[in-house]
Parts: C-alpha cells; sequence; structure tokens
C-alpha cells in the first residue's frame, strides 16, 4: 500500500484567475489543494488530480486558511497563481522537516522571472523571531501543518490583501507561532519562483504605513510605539517628514 504525500501544495486564487495556476510536475509525491475564493460563480475547468475548495468568501487570508484547515499532509507549502515552485529547494526543505522534528515552520526565499533573489537574504540558516521575519511572503514559508493545528495557529483574517490592514499577514502568522513557543528557522534554500516584489514590502505611502502601523500593534502590544519608532528611524530616507513620524508611532 503506497503511504500518503507527506506534502501538499496549497494554492490560494481568484476563479478569474484560476487559469493563469501552473501546477508543478514534482517526481516526489505531493497533493495539491486549491481553495478557489468564487462570489460570482464563475465556471472554471478543474484539473482530475486536484482538490478544490470553492468558497464565496474574499481575502487572501480566508483562502489560506481553508487551505490550512483541509490539509492531511504533514507539510504544506503556500501558493498563488503567479508562482512556480522549484523542486529542488522543496525537497530539501521536506528533509529538514523530518530531521528536524521539533521544527514548526521553514521560512525559505524565491527569486524572480530572471532567477535573482527577490531581497536580501543572509547565506546561512538562523532562528526566528520579532524582529527578523517581517518581510516574509507567502511563497516562502512551509509549516508543519499538524503542528499548525494542534497549536490552533491560523492566519489572522483582519490582515492580509482584500482587507483594509493588507498587509502582515505572514508575519503575524510566524510570530503567533513563535509566541505560544513554537520553533520556526530560516534555510537559505530557494523554493519558488515569483515575477515581483511584494507591493507591501517595498511601499511606504500613507496607507501602507497605516497598516504596517496596525501590523505592529497586533505582534507587539504595548512595546508597538517603540518599534514603530525605530522602524520609522531605520527607514527615514523611506518613509518621510516629522509629522508623519510621530502619526507613525501613535499608529494613526
Amino acid at each position: 500500500m503506497n503511504e500518503e504525500p507527506q506534502l501538499t501544495i496549497g494554492y490560494s486564487v481568484l476563479a478569474d484567475r484560476l487559469k493563469n495556476l501552473v501546477y508543478p510536475s514534482f517526481t516526489i509525491p505531493h497533493k495539491v489543494l486549491v481553495s478557489v475564493q468564487n462570489p460570482t460563480k464563475t465556471k472554471f475547468v478543474k484539473n482530475s488530480q486536484v482538490k478544490y475548495l470553492e468558497s464565496s468568501d474574499i481575502g487572501v487570508t480566508k483562502s489560506r486558511n481553508l487551505v490550512l484547515s483541509n490539509c492531511d499532509s504533514e507539510i504544506l507549502v503556500f501558493g498563488d497563481d503567479d508562482a512556480v515552485f522549484l523542486e529542488d529547494g522543496i525537497r530539501k526543505c521536506v528533509e529538514y522537516f523530518t530531521s528536524n522534528p521539533n521544527i514548526d515552520l521553514i521560512l525559505a526565499q524565491s527569486i524572480n522571472k530572471s532567477g535573482v533573489l527577490r531581497k536580501k537574504y543572509k547565506n546561512k540558516s538562523y532562528k526566528l523571531n520579532k524582529f527578523n521575519c517581517a518581510k516574509a511572503g507567502t511563497i516562502e514559508i512551509m509549516v508543519r501543518a499538524s503542528s499548525a493545528k494542534i497549536k490552533r495557529i491560523t492566519f489572522d483574517e483582519e490582515f492580509g490583501a482584500g482587507t483594509k490592514k493588507f498587509l502582515g499577514d505572514e508575519y503575524i502568522f510566524i510570530t503567533d507561532l513563535l509566541k505560544i513557543g513554537g520553533n520556526a528557522v530560516f534555510l537559505p534554500i530557494t523554493i519558488a519562483a515569483h515575477p515581483s516584489q511584494s507591493s507591501g514590502v517595498t511601499s511606504y505611502n500613507q496607507t501602507t504605513m497605516q497598516a504596517r502601523a496596525k501590523v505592529f500593534n497586533r505582534v507587539f502590544g504595548f512595546w508597538a510605539p517603540l518599534v514603530r519608532a525605530l522602524f520609522f528611524i531605520k527607514n527615514f530616507r523611506k518613509t518621510g517628514n516629522l509629522s508623519d513620524f510621530l502619526k507613525f508611532i501613535i499608529g494613526k
């Protein structure tokens, strides 16, 4: 009898973008789970090898939570319609999970369509904490799904694309795990290709800064004003003037 695949690749897709999704052709055993947000009941072609979860909801965190709750594999990697996963990197991370049963989450790295790393990554592994994983991208996260369910860790549905607090959902997911004693690590392993950098990471306009302020509230609570001040000072050339500084500190 064949064993159940250890890995699930779980996509979150809007119905009208489902046609863009590139399904992986891995040799390693895996399942594919696709959460399709389809409030307009658009008809779409289904792949017989894929399990679809159709809902009328809107918001990427709701979609990811649906994938997480329906994942019956040990390990889950999150994807979207314009991401392409790389088998060699995925395999290495699966092997790391197997060799390190205490690890709940791996944050890996990704490249753009030209094969260039999408961010500045360290070239060695390190444990994650509240201060070193704020730029985490969804397609760079692999989670031990069984552990996340036991620990009752989900994406905060008040954050993420499709909401007013449109960024920071991955960061909150990781730090929520850390707050209850979960173990997470960064590995300098490339697991995905994606065409561009996330706008939430690179933008420093007023709307984005307001959303960031709420993320810091969620992660740091009482200490959020201090952390916001340090963030603003570090990024002063990008973030603005003294008036913006004061607004950001008080969370407006």
